[in-house]
């Protein structure tokens, strides 16, 4: 019986998002989905209700950004700088980017309207998670 309650929790506990969204607990938002985060990172939308939205992205080749990528985005590297130089023409630009993931935790938490991504481990009392993946 031991046993068994062992194996269900560790099953619960490898069930548990290992990244979220997040925005600070200043912004009255409480939960995105998938299709609004999706469209404010490939600047398709500059707004949710009444709140401009600031999208932030790691720098370079970290391992949290490739599993945003291709997880809430649905693109490798290669088929998203195609997006991005397509979209350079017709004026978008791409996502801010942090150097860190603790740089983007605080860009997030101190800028009105921010909205990052970092290990759910990272989640803290200044930001909310408004999406897990």
């Amino acid at each position: 019986m031991k046993v068994l309650l062992l194996l269900i929790g560790l099953i619960a506990g490898s069930a548990a998002s290992e990244y979220s969204v997040i925005m600070s607990k200043k912004n009255s938002l409480s939960t995105l989905t998938l299709q609004q985060i999706r469209d404010v990172y490939l600047q398709k939308r500059h707004t949710i209700g009444d709140q401009t939205i600031i999208p932030v992205n790691l720098v370079g080749q970290n391992e949290v950004r490739s599993a945003f990528e291709s997880i809430v985005l649905g693109m490798d590297r290669n088929r998203l700088n195609a997006y991005w130089i397509k979209q350079h023409f017709q004026g978008a630009t791409p996502p801010l980017t942090q150097p860190s993931i603790e740089s983007v935790r605080l860009f997030v938490q101190n800028v009105e309207g921010a909205m990052g991504y970092i290990p759910s481990s990272m989640v803290d009392n200044g930001v909310k998670v408004v999406y897990e993946f």
